[in-house]
Protein backbone atom coordinates (compact mmCIF):
# COMPACT_ATOMS: atom_id res chain seq x y z
CA UNK A 1 0.00 0.00 0.00
CA UNK A 2 1.14 3.33 -0.95
CA UNK A 3 1.74 5.95 1.66
CA UNK A 4 0.37 9.50 0.89
CA UNK A 5 2.81 12.06 0.85
CA UNK A 6 2.70 14.94 3.45
CA UNK A 7 1.33 18.22 2.04
CA UNK A 8 1.76 21.43 3.38
CA UNK A 9 -0.73 24.49 3.12
CA UNK A 10 1.23 26.15 0.72
CA UNK A 11 0.61 23.12 -2.16
CA UNK A 12 4.43 22.06 -1.88
CA UNK A 13 4.39 18.06 -1.74
CA UNK A 14 6.57 16.59 0.64
CA UNK A 15 8.84 13.76 -0.95
CA UNK A 16 7.54 10.18 0.69
CA UNK A 17 9.02 6.99 0.12
CA UNK A 18 6.33 4.78 -2.06
CA UNK A 19 6.72 1.86 0.13
CA UNK A 20 8.36 1.99 3.34
CA UNK A 21 8.87 -1.47 4.57
CA UNK A 22 10.33 -2.36 0.82
CA UNK A 23 12.65 0.51 0.60
CA UNK A 24 14.09 -0.88 4.11
CA UNK A 25 14.37 -4.14 2.96
CA UNK A 26 15.78 -2.84 -0.24
CA UNK A 27 18.14 -1.09 1.77
CA UNK A 28 19.90 -3.74 4.32
CA UNK A 29 19.88 -6.01 1.33
CA UNK A 30 21.85 -3.76 -0.85
CA UNK A 31 24.55 -3.27 2.51
CA UNK A 32 24.72 -7.26 1.95
CA UNK A 33 25.43 -6.91 -2.06
CA UNK A 34 27.79 -4.12 -1.45
CA UNK A 35 29.72 -6.00 1.26
CA UNK A 36 29.79 -9.44 -0.40
CA UNK A 37 31.17 -7.09 -3.68
CA UNK A 38 33.83 -5.48 -2.02
CA UNK A 39 35.21 -9.32 -1.03
CA UNK A 40 35.06 -10.12 -4.76
CA UNK A 41 36.68 -7.21 -5.89
CA UNK A 42 39.37 -7.54 -3.43
CA UNK A 43 41.19 -10.19 -5.58
CA UNK A 44 41.82 -7.82 -8.18
CA UNK A 45 42.30 -4.45 -6.42
CA UNK A 46 44.60 -5.98 -3.84
CA UNK A 47 47.65 -6.45 -6.53
CA UNK A 48 46.89 -2.50 -7.39
CA UNK A 49 46.60 -1.26 -3.87
CA UNK A 50 49.94 -3.16 -2.79
CA UNK A 51 52.06 -1.77 -6.41
CA UNK A 52 50.51 2.13 -5.77
CA UNK A 53 52.17 1.69 -1.88
CA UNK A 54 55.54 0.01 -3.28
CA UNK A 55 55.54 3.11 -5.69
CA UNK A 56 54.36 5.32 -3.03
CA UNK A 57 57.34 4.04 -0.54
CA UNK A 58 60.44 2.49 -2.64
CA UNK A 59 60.00 4.35 -6.20
CA UNK A 60 63.40 2.81 -7.21
CA UNK A 61 65.38 0.19 -8.38
CA UNK A 62 63.90 -3.53 -8.11
CA UNK A 63 60.51 -1.96 -6.73
CA UNK A 64 59.42 -0.54 -9.78
CA UNK A 65 59.83 -3.95 -11.65
CA UNK A 66 57.65 -5.47 -8.89
CA UNK A 67 55.20 -2.63 -8.46
CA UNK A 68 55.03 -2.75 -12.31
CA UNK A 69 54.71 -6.78 -12.07
CA UNK A 70 51.63 -5.93 -9.43
CA UNK A 71 49.72 -2.79 -11.15
CA UNK A 72 49.95 -5.69 -14.76
CA UNK A 73 48.60 -8.64 -12.50
CA UNK A 74 45.97 -6.32 -10.86
CA UNK A 75 44.91 -5.10 -14.01
CA UNK A 76 44.47 -7.82 -15.90
CA UNK A 77 42.24 -9.35 -12.98
CA UNK A 78 39.99 -6.79 -13.15
CA UNK A 79 39.80 -7.02 -16.26
CA UNK A 80 39.03 -10.51 -16.83
CA UNK A 81 36.75 -10.82 -13.74
CA UNK A 82 35.13 -6.95 -13.43
CA UNK A 83 32.93 -7.69 -16.70
CA UNK A 84 32.09 -11.20 -15.63
CA UNK A 85 31.32 -9.98 -11.97
CA UNK A 86 29.22 -6.79 -13.34
CA UNK A 87 26.86 -8.94 -15.30
CA UNK A 88 26.47 -11.26 -12.63
CA UNK A 89 25.61 -8.26 -10.37
CA UNK A 90 23.30 -7.19 -12.44
CA UNK A 91 21.72 -10.60 -13.40
CA UNK A 92 20.70 -11.02 -9.30
CA UNK A 93 20.26 -7.61 -9.20
CA UNK A 94 16.97 -7.73 -11.75
CA UNK A 95 15.68 -10.37 -9.12
CA UNK A 96 16.35 -8.30 -5.74
CA UNK A 97 14.36 -5.27 -7.61
CA UNK A 98 11.28 -7.68 -6.52
CA UNK A 99 11.64 -6.32 -3.16
CA UNK A 100 10.55 -2.81 -4.22
CA UNK A 101 6.62 -4.13 -6.19
CA UNK A 102 7.30 -7.55 -7.16
CA UNK A 103 8.34 -7.38 -10.73
CA UNK A 104 11.71 -7.63 -12.11
CA UNK A 105 13.63 -6.07 -14.76
CA UNK A 106 11.33 -6.82 -17.95
CA UNK A 107 13.33 -9.42 -20.41
CA UNK A 108 13.37 -8.77 -23.85
CA UNK A 109 15.42 -11.32 -25.56
CA UNK A 110 19.12 -9.97 -24.99
CA UNK A 111 21.24 -9.24 -21.64
CA UNK A 112 22.03 -6.16 -20.21
CA UNK A 113 24.84 -4.25 -21.83
CA UNK A 114 28.01 -4.64 -20.83
CA UNK A 115 28.72 -0.64 -20.09
CA UNK A 116 25.23 -0.46 -18.46
CA UNK A 117 26.80 -3.59 -16.04
CA UNK A 118 29.52 -1.82 -15.18
CA UNK A 119 28.13 1.28 -14.08
CA UNK A 120 25.71 -0.33 -11.76
CA UNK A 121 28.45 -1.91 -10.08
CA UNK A 122 30.39 1.47 -9.53
CA UNK A 123 27.22 2.79 -8.34
CA UNK A 124 26.84 -0.99 -5.45
CA UNK A 125 30.22 -0.69 -5.41
CA UNK A 126 31.29 3.53 -4.13
CA UNK A 127 27.76 5.36 -4.65
CA UNK A 128 25.77 2.75 -2.49
CA UNK A 129 28.66 2.97 0.81
CA UNK A 130 28.27 7.02 0.81
CA UNK A 131 24.41 6.64 1.66
CA UNK A 132 24.70 3.49 3.58
CA UNK A 133 27.52 5.01 5.76
CA UNK A 134 25.45 8.25 6.06
CA UNK A 135 22.07 6.03 7.81
CA UNK A 136 24.91 3.82 9.74
CA UNK A 137 25.91 6.96 11.82
CA UNK A 138 22.45 8.36 12.31
CA UNK A 139 21.86 4.46 13.46
CA UNK A 140 25.48 4.75 15.75
CA UNK A 141 23.72 8.16 17.24
CA UNK A 142 20.45 6.72 17.85
CA UNK A 143 21.56 3.46 19.59
CA UNK A 144 24.05 4.82 21.82
CA UNK A 145 22.06 7.43 23.03
CA UNK A 146 20.90 5.37 26.09
CA UNK A 147 24.46 5.22 27.17
CA UNK A 148 24.32 8.91 27.27
CA UNK A 149 21.73 7.87 30.23
CA UNK A 150 23.60 5.43 31.66
CA UNK A 151 26.55 7.93 31.90
CA UNK A 152 24.54 10.67 33.67
CA UNK A 153 23.02 8.21 36.30
CA UNK A 154 26.73 7.47 37.09
CA UNK A 155 27.64 11.86 36.81
CA UNK A 156 24.59 13.79 37.56
CA UNK A 157 26.60 17.11 36.63
CA UNK A 158 26.60 15.96 33.16
CA UNK A 159 22.49 16.49 33.28
CA UNK A 160 22.44 19.34 30.34
CA UNK A 161 24.62 17.12 28.15
CA UNK A 162 22.93 14.38 28.39
CA UNK A 163 19.51 15.86 27.62
CA UNK A 164 20.95 17.48 24.54
CA UNK A 165 22.36 14.26 23.06
CA UNK A 166 19.24 11.99 24.31
CA UNK A 167 16.98 14.58 22.23
CA UNK A 168 19.07 14.22 19.49
CA UNK A 169 19.26 10.40 19.14
CA UNK A 170 15.27 10.85 19.70
CA UNK A 171 14.82 13.07 17.27
CA UNK A 172 16.92 11.27 14.87
CA UNK A 173 14.77 8.12 15.37
CA UNK A 174 11.83 9.34 12.77
CA UNK A 175 14.60 10.55 10.08
CA UNK A 176 16.57 7.54 10.48
CA UNK A 177 13.42 5.37 9.63
CA UNK A 178 12.51 8.07 6.65
CA UNK A 179 15.63 8.11 4.83
CA UNK A 180 15.93 4.45 5.06
CA UNK A 181 13.56 3.81 2.05
CA UNK A 182 13.92 6.60 1.16
CA UNK A 183 17.40 6.03 -0.32
CA UNK A 184 16.82 2.26 -0.98
CA UNK A 185 13.97 3.53 -2.99
CA UNK A 186 16.43 6.10 -4.77
CA UNK A 187 18.93 3.65 -5.72
CA UNK A 188 16.03 1.26 -7.31
CA UNK A 189 15.07 3.30 -9.54
CA UNK A 190 18.68 4.96 -10.35
CA UNK A 191 19.19 0.61 -11.11
CA UNK A 192 16.35 0.28 -13.02
CA UNK A 193 17.22 3.28 -15.27
CA UNK A 194 20.98 1.72 -15.42
CA UNK A 195 20.10 -2.10 -16.13
CA UNK A 196 16.62 -1.81 -18.06
CA UNK A 197 17.41 -3.32 -21.25
CA UNK A 198 16.84 -1.21 -24.39
CA UNK A 199 14.89 -2.73 -27.00
CA UNK A 200 15.68 -3.63 -30.08
CA UNK A 201 14.52 -1.84 -33.42
CA UNK A 202 11.96 -4.08 -34.49
CA UNK A 203 10.04 -4.32 -31.20
CA UNK A 204 10.13 -0.56 -31.28
CA UNK A 205 8.00 -0.23 -34.38
CA UNK A 206 5.71 -2.80 -33.52
CA UNK A 207 5.25 -0.86 -29.89
CA UNK A 208 4.87 2.28 -32.62
CA UNK A 209 2.04 0.82 -34.87
CA UNK A 210 0.65 -0.91 -32.17
CA UNK A 211 0.13 2.83 -30.59
CA UNK A 212 -0.51 3.95 -34.28
CA UNK A 213 -3.37 1.56 -34.38
CA UNK A 214 -4.82 2.18 -31.02
CA UNK A 215 -4.76 5.78 -31.88
CA UNK A 216 -6.84 5.01 -35.11
CA UNK A 217 -9.38 3.12 -32.95
CA UNK A 218 -10.05 6.26 -30.57
CA UNK A 219 -10.59 8.19 -33.42
CA UNK A 220 -13.19 6.32 -34.85
CA UNK A 221 -14.57 5.55 -31.91
CA UNK A 222 -15.40 9.02 -31.18
CA UNK A 223 -16.43 9.53 -34.92
CA UNK A 224 -19.39 6.68 -34.38
CA UNK A 225 -20.28 8.55 -30.61
CA UNK A 226 -20.60 11.65 -32.56
CA UNK A 227 -22.26 10.22 -35.72
CA UNK A 228 -24.76 8.47 -33.06
CA UNK A 229 -25.34 11.69 -30.67
CA UNK A 230 -25.36 13.83 -33.73
CA UNK A 231 -27.81 12.16 -36.24
CA UNK A 232 -29.07 9.00 -34.70
CA UNK A 233 -30.12 10.55 -31.59
CA UNK A 234 -31.46 13.55 -32.84
CA UNK A 235 -33.56 11.40 -35.39
CA UNK A 236 -35.19 9.47 -32.52
CA UNK A 237 -35.91 12.26 -30.60
CA UNK A 238 -37.89 13.79 -33.19
CA UNK A 239 -39.58 10.54 -34.29
CA UNK A 240 -40.30 10.08 -30.47
CA UNK A 241 -42.18 13.25 -30.03
CA UNK A 242 -43.99 12.97 -34.09
CA UNK A 243 -45.29 9.36 -32.00
CA UNK A 244 -46.50 11.42 -29.27
CA UNK A 245 -48.18 13.74 -30.90
CA UNK A 246 -50.19 11.61 -33.24
CA UNK A 247 -51.43 9.32 -30.36
CA UNK A 248 -52.55 13.00 -28.47
CA UNK A 249 -54.87 12.67 -32.08
CA UNK A 250 -56.31 9.75 -32.09
CA UNK A 251 -59.54 8.31 -29.24
CA UNK A 252 -58.19 7.08 -26.59
CA UNK A 253 -60.62 3.97 -26.82
CA UNK A 254 -59.49 2.92 -30.28
CA UNK A 255 -56.92 0.21 -30.77
CA UNK A 256 -54.79 2.86 -32.75
CA UNK A 257 -54.41 4.05 -29.86
CA UNK A 258 -53.08 1.55 -27.95
CA UNK A 259 -50.45 0.86 -30.82
CA UNK A 260 -49.21 4.10 -30.69
CA UNK A 261 -49.02 3.94 -27.17
CA UNK A 262 -46.81 1.19 -27.15
CA UNK A 263 -44.42 2.31 -30.05
CA UNK A 264 -44.42 5.11 -28.37
CA UNK A 265 -42.78 3.71 -25.37
CA UNK A 266 -40.38 1.58 -27.57
CA UNK A 267 -39.10 4.97 -29.19
CA UNK A 268 -38.45 6.00 -25.11
CA UNK A 269 -37.06 2.67 -24.36
CA UNK A 270 -34.87 2.83 -27.37
CA UNK A 271 -33.61 6.28 -27.05
CA UNK A 272 -32.51 5.64 -23.43
CA UNK A 273 -30.72 2.61 -24.53
CA UNK A 274 -29.33 4.82 -27.50
CA UNK A 275 -28.30 7.41 -24.88
CA UNK A 276 -26.01 4.55 -22.90
CA UNK A 277 -24.78 3.18 -25.61
CA UNK A 278 -23.20 6.58 -26.74
CA UNK A 279 -22.18 7.03 -23.00
CA UNK A 280 -20.04 3.75 -22.99
CA UNK A 281 -18.80 4.27 -26.18
CA UNK A 282 -17.13 7.76 -25.52
CA UNK A 283 -18.09 8.99 -21.62
CA UNK A 284 -19.04 13.33 -21.86
CA UNK A 285 -18.12 13.67 -18.69
CA UNK A 286 -14.74 11.85 -19.18
CA UNK A 287 -13.82 13.98 -22.44
CA UNK A 288 -14.89 17.29 -20.43
CA UNK A 289 -14.35 17.06 -16.43
CA UNK A 290 -11.45 14.13 -16.21
CA UNK A 291 -11.38 10.35 -14.49
CA UNK A 292 -12.46 11.31 -11.37
CA UNK A 293 -16.33 13.04 -12.57
CA UNK A 294 -16.41 9.87 -14.97
CA UNK A 295 -15.46 7.67 -11.86
CA UNK A 296 -17.99 8.87 -9.65
CA UNK A 297 -20.76 8.30 -12.67
CA UNK A 298 -20.06 4.98 -12.99
CA UNK A 299 -19.69 4.36 -9.33
CA UNK A 300 -23.30 6.12 -9.00
CA UNK A 301 -24.77 4.03 -11.39
CA UNK A 302 -23.76 0.67 -10.55
CA UNK A 303 -25.74 -1.52 -8.06
CA UNK A 304 -23.18 -2.26 -6.03
CA UNK A 305 -21.38 -0.92 -3.01
CA UNK A 306 -18.49 1.16 -4.79
CA UNK A 307 -15.27 3.14 -3.00
CA UNK A 308 -13.55 5.67 -4.91
CA UNK A 309 -10.55 7.08 -4.10
CA UNK A 310 -9.02 8.72 -7.24
CA UNK A 311 -6.76 11.77 -7.18
CA UNK A 312 -8.30 14.68 -8.76
CA UNK A 313 -6.50 15.85 -12.12
CA UNK A 314 -6.20 15.62 -15.76
CA UNK A 315 -4.14 13.56 -18.07
CA UNK A 316 -3.74 13.06 -21.84
CA UNK A 317 -6.60 11.29 -23.42
CA UNK A 318 -5.02 8.18 -24.37
CA UNK A 319 -4.22 7.67 -20.49
CA UNK A 320 -7.70 8.79 -19.34
CA UNK A 321 -9.42 6.31 -21.87
CA UNK A 322 -7.47 3.50 -20.82
CA UNK A 323 -8.30 4.33 -17.45
CA UNK A 324 -11.62 4.35 -17.29
CA UNK A 325 -11.80 1.47 -19.65
CA UNK A 326 -10.11 -0.78 -17.27
CA UNK A 327 -12.48 0.44 -14.23
CA UNK A 328 -15.41 -0.03 -16.07
CA UNK A 329 -14.82 -3.25 -17.31
CA UNK A 330 -13.44 -4.54 -13.99
CA UNK A 331 -16.87 -2.82 -12.32
CA UNK A 332 -18.61 -5.00 -14.77
CA UNK A 333 -16.61 -8.15 -14.33
CA UNK A 334 -17.81 -7.80 -10.66
CA UNK A 335 -21.33 -7.29 -10.64
CA UNK A 336 -22.00 -10.03 -13.17
CA UNK A 337 -19.38 -12.67 -12.02
CA UNK A 338 -19.20 -12.49 -8.61
CA UNK A 339 -20.91 -12.44 -5.45
CA UNK A 340 -18.95 -9.09 -4.68
CA UNK A 341 -20.85 -6.43 -2.55
CA UNK A 342 -18.18 -3.96 -2.09
CA UNK A 343 -15.74 -2.68 -4.71
CA UNK A 344 -12.75 -0.11 -4.15
CA UNK A 345 -11.43 1.53 -7.09
CA UNK A 346 -8.22 3.99 -6.45
CA UNK A 347 -6.31 5.61 -9.01
CA UNK A 348 -3.22 7.79 -8.26
CA UNK A 349 -0.32 9.31 -9.79
CA UNK A 350 3.11 7.44 -8.71
CA UNK A 351 6.86 8.22 -10.42
CA UNK A 352 5.53 8.98 -13.57
CA UNK A 353 3.13 6.50 -13.67
CA UNK A 354 -0.81 6.55 -13.39
CA UNK A 355 -1.68 3.26 -10.89
CA UNK A 356 -5.56 2.08 -11.00
CA UNK A 357 -6.86 -0.79 -8.90
CA UNK A 358 -9.81 -2.21 -8.78
CA UNK A 359 -10.66 -4.40 -5.82
CA UNK A 360 -13.83 -6.92 -5.29
CA UNK A 361 -14.99 -8.99 -1.75
CA UNK A 362 -15.73 -11.57 -4.16
CA UNK A 363 -14.85 -15.50 -3.95
CA UNK A 364 -12.19 -14.86 -6.58
CA UNK A 365 -10.97 -17.41 -8.90
CA UNK A 366 -11.46 -15.34 -12.02
CA UNK A 367 -9.61 -16.78 -15.39
CA UNK A 368 -8.54 -13.75 -17.73
CA UNK A 369 -8.67 -17.07 -20.76
CA UNK A 370 -11.91 -17.17 -19.96
CA UNK A 371 -13.11 -13.71 -22.07
CA UNK A 372 -12.02 -11.88 -24.15
CA UNK A 373 -12.51 -8.32 -21.58
CA UNK A 374 -9.09 -8.71 -19.71
CA UNK A 375 -7.10 -9.88 -22.46
CA UNK A 376 -8.77 -6.32 -24.85
CA UNK A 377 -7.53 -4.19 -21.97
CA UNK A 378 -4.06 -5.90 -21.42
CA UNK A 379 -3.46 -5.05 -25.08
CA UNK A 380 -4.94 -1.35 -24.93
CA UNK A 381 -2.42 -0.71 -21.24
CA UNK A 382 0.23 -2.26 -23.43
CA UNK A 383 -0.62 0.03 -26.40
CA UNK A 384 -0.55 3.43 -23.82
CA UNK A 385 2.62 1.52 -22.96
CA UNK A 386 1.89 0.25 -19.62
CA UNK A 387 0.78 -2.72 -18.30
CA UNK A 388 -2.12 -4.61 -16.40
CA UNK A 389 -2.00 -7.15 -13.90
CA UNK A 390 -4.42 -9.43 -12.40
CA UNK A 391 -4.81 -11.27 -9.00
CA UNK A 392 -7.37 -13.86 -7.99
CA UNK A 393 -6.84 -16.55 -5.53
CA UNK A 394 -9.14 -18.74 -5.10
CA UNK A 395 -11.44 -17.09 -1.62
CA UNK A 396 -10.65 -13.70 -3.23
CA UNK A 397 -10.01 -10.79 -3.15
CA UNK A 398 -10.01 -10.29 -7.08
CA UNK A 399 -7.61 -7.61 -7.84
CA UNK A 400 -7.08 -5.67 -11.25
CA UNK A 401 -3.97 -3.51 -11.30
CA UNK A 402 -3.07 -0.82 -14.21
CA UNK A 403 0.11 0.88 -14.34
CA UNK A 404 -0.31 3.60 -17.26
CA UNK A 405 2.92 6.15 -17.63
CA UNK A 406 1.55 9.47 -17.40
CA UNK A 407 3.30 13.29 -17.05
CA UNK A 408 4.43 13.90 -13.64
Amino acid sequence: MTDAALRWTTGWQFPAPARPWRGSAYAATTAVTSSVLWLLLAIPLTPVISAVVVLSTRPTGAYLIVSAGLLLIGLGLLASLGPRLALTVARAEQWRLRLLDGAPLPHRGHSTHLWRAVAHLVLVGFLAPIWLGALAVLALIVVTTPLSVEHWISDVGSLTGVLVRTTGGLLLIPVLLYLTPLFGSGHAALTRKLLEPEPSEDLVEVARSRARLAHAFDAERQRIERDLHDIAQQRLVALTMQIGLARLDLPGSSPAAAAMSAAHEQARTLMTELRDLIRGISPRTLRELGLLAAVEELAAASSLDVHVDVTPGRYCAEVETAAFAAISEALANATKHTDSTQISITARPEAGQLLIEVRDSGQGGADPTRGSGITGLADRAAAAGGRLLMSSPAGGPTVVRVELPCAS
